[in-house]
């Protein structure tokens, strides 16, 4: 609980950075470099003070943004210098992957320099370079990274060859060979190089004169290394890992009717490796990741046109739009053009893609279950209505009876995210908020003992992130049937939640929709209330916060029977005893209700067979019935 108090303050201190204050002593460190590579001490404080100052901006990398291309210029001097001894450019190369390792290699990757000139000697540097060396992995990361920039000059590789002969009467390798012997090389290595090497394959096996000659070629290779290799031994698991991720990357940068040849065949293979039997979560999250982008390779990339989209992205197109009329007038108008929509055929592929993404729902690891919710909605997007419609349906009946209470927390979990994210595209039409809106209730109190504790915690955060997502989605008008409940549900578990981030997840998703819906009853004096520093402390929840929010009669009665029905008995004894407090405290804003309904619900359950339930109601009983003796000394009832 002091944990819980002091967490608050060390947020809002961990957030004051405005600016890249160290950037003088960066370019110092920088400089200095040259004279502190020789000795171990000196060179090893340099690498650490430049990781500490480096990893205060992890949160905020953008602050880094003016300062990147200096940095990176004075590590490229020392780097392209011919008199830099090998230490030195490693140590260079080391620099620049902590300042990626904050920033992110995207970012960092258009401020490589990609000029002709610099393809010969990266190619050396890389030549020289010895794939299994465990101390300069960084300086084979970050040179991949620089070639998968350099090799999209737009030129064809053929005239960088020149005389094939060399001068010794050997024959020297094409251009266009070397590169893809590097990145075969390095896509079967156990280190990060294997991450940068996926990279470098996307953006040159898409390269219009590679394509023609090699693309074929390179996933025939792909393939037959993933049937080969074995995800049940070590050796296997990292190379079905850069497999895997080649492919996934290509299928991301590659156009559409470059891979769709393809596609078919990735598939069938990706099939027969059984993945989701793995027990690798790494080689299950690529599969997934790979499963949803053939299957966006097989659907044409076009935005459907049924999907329901509440107001422009454009504010000043918002303001101009008169009022509903307009809006509805553009419904009917995109309900018309959902008919063109039908036209063509959707492949048989699809089918399997969308099963695998639902099975991929229930696995055991969030991130597999994360990318398989954001692969639904992708796909989703891009079908006909009915089809769309059907996946939905698939997803509340397996999916979501994920969501019937035979299933596992996991399915649960997979089960809400994907909703969000359907809510969140515009994919669930209203039609569908009355089969949704029960389901996400329950996910918002779901609680299941396990042993000694209980889980569901993290299927109350999506349930959170489905409300959120429904704030941004709808129009007011559309959830307005639902708004008691849904209110009711989220002041409850930013209350009573027993677990921080899910309080604080209930109040952001909360925030949202009294921003956006502004139906919520009383929603800026509880949101003022309960914000998120507030409910950060338990006890201020159930003990203050609570009595304040009863006050407001739409949700005295609901909170009172949520405490009565699932915190009383709750596997916890400090949130059950808390709870009889919160009731105690509550007494007042009710007493007619303590008094004449829930005091007779407890009476028999104190003297039931679970033993959580009994101590729960016995305090229960105990603290409302002194709440309500301290009413009638004061009425004189």
């Amino acid at each position: 609980e002091e944990g819980e108090e002091r967490e608050p303050g060390a947020i809002s201190e961990r957030n004051i950075l405005d600016s890249f204050t160290e950037s003088r002593e960066v370019a110092e460190l920088i400089g200095n470099l040259r004279g502190v590579f020789g000795e171990l001490v000196t060179r090893e404080m340099a690498v650490e003070r430049f990781i500490g100052i480096m990893d205060k901006y992890q949160e905020q990398p953008h602050l880094l943004d003016r300062h990147l291309e200096g940095m990176m210029n004075s590590l490229l001097d020392i780097i392209r210098d011919s008199g830099s001894p090998p230490p030195l450019v490693h140590l260079a190369f080391k620099f620049l992957y902590i300042i990626t390792k904050v920033r992110g290699y995207k970012r960092f990757l258009p401020l490589f320099p990609h000029e002709v000139r610099d393809l010969q000697p990266v190619l050396d540097m890389l030549a020289k370079q010895n794939p299994r060396d465990p101390d300069t992995w960084e300086t084979r990361y970050m040179l991949l990274l620089w070639l998968s920039m350099i090799c999209l000059i737009p030129f064809d590789l053929a005239r960088f060859d020149g005389n094939l002969v060399s001068m010794e009467g050997q024959a020297r390798q094409p251009t266009m060979d070397r590169i893809l012997e590097i990145a075969k090389c390095y896509l079967v290595v156990s280190d990060k190089a294997r991450d940068a090497a996926a990279v470098l394959v996307s953006k040159f096996i898409v390269r219009p004169d590679v394509r023609q000659s090699r693309m074929a070629d390179f996933l025939d290779w792909v393939l037959s290394m993933l049937s080969k290799s074995s995800s049940q031994t070590m050796e296997g698991t990292v190379i079905v890992n850069g497999m895997l991720q080649a492919l996934a990357q290509l299928f991301k940068h590659g156009k559409r009717e470059d891979c769709l040849p393809y596609a078919a065949t990735v598939l069938k293979c990706l099939d027969n490796c059984k993945l989701s039997e793995s027990n690798q979560m790494v080689l299950r999250k690529l599969g997934m990741k790979l499963v949803q982008r053939l299957g966006l390779t097989f659907v044409k990339p076009k935005v459907a046109k049924w999907r329901y989209q509440r107001g422009c992205r454009s504010l000043a197109a918002n303001l101009q739009a008169q009022g509903a009329a307009v809006q509805n007038q553009k419904r009917e108008v995109a309900a018309d053009e959902a008919d063109e929509d039908e036209e063509y055929d959707i492949p048989a592929e699809i089918e399997n893609v969308v099963e695998q993404l639902l099975i991929g729902l229930k696995d055991k690891d969030t991130i597999v279950r994360w990318s398989a919710a954001k692969g639904i909605g992708r796909i989703t997007g891009r079908l006909p209505k009915e089809l769309a419609d059907d996946v939905i349906g698939s997803l509340l009946d397996s999916s979501c009876s994920n969501i019937s209470f035979q299933e596992t927390d996991n399915a649960w979990h997979g089960g809400c995210l994907a909703l969000a994210e359907l809510g969140r595209r515009g994919l669930l039409l209203p039609s569908r908020i009355s089969d949704v809106v029960p389901v996400m209730l329950k996910a918002l109190t779901y609680d299941e003992k396990r042993g000694a504790c209980s889980v569901g915690s993290n299927v109350r955060d999506a349930a959170c992130y489905v409300c959120w997502a429904f704030a941004r989605a709808y129009e007011p008008t559309e959830l307005i049937p639902f708004i008691n409940h849904i209110s009711s549900a989220l002041v409850i578990a930013a209350v009573f939640d027993r677990d921080v981030n899910c309080r604080r997840a209930a109040s952001a998703a909360f925030q949202e929709n009294v921003g956006r819906q502004g139906t919520f009853p009383h929603g800026i004096d509880i949101l003022t209330t309960a914000d998120y520093f507030a409910v950060g402390n338990r006890v201020n929840c159930y003990l203050t916060i609570s009595v304040y929010i009863a006050g407001f009669p739409e949700y005295t009665q609901p909170m009172i029977d949520h405490l009565v029905n699932m915190k009383i008995n709750h596997w916890d004894g400090v949130i059950r005893e808390l709870s009889t407090k919160a009731l105690h405290n509550i007494t007042p804003r009710a007493p007619e209700y303590m008094a004449n309904v829930v005091l007779p619900r407890l009476l028999p359950l104190s003297v039931g067979s679970d033993l959580h339930t009994r101590h729960g109601a016995i305090l229960a009983c105990a603290e409302i019935t002194h709440a309500l003796c301290k009413l009638a000394q004061e009425n004189n009832r």
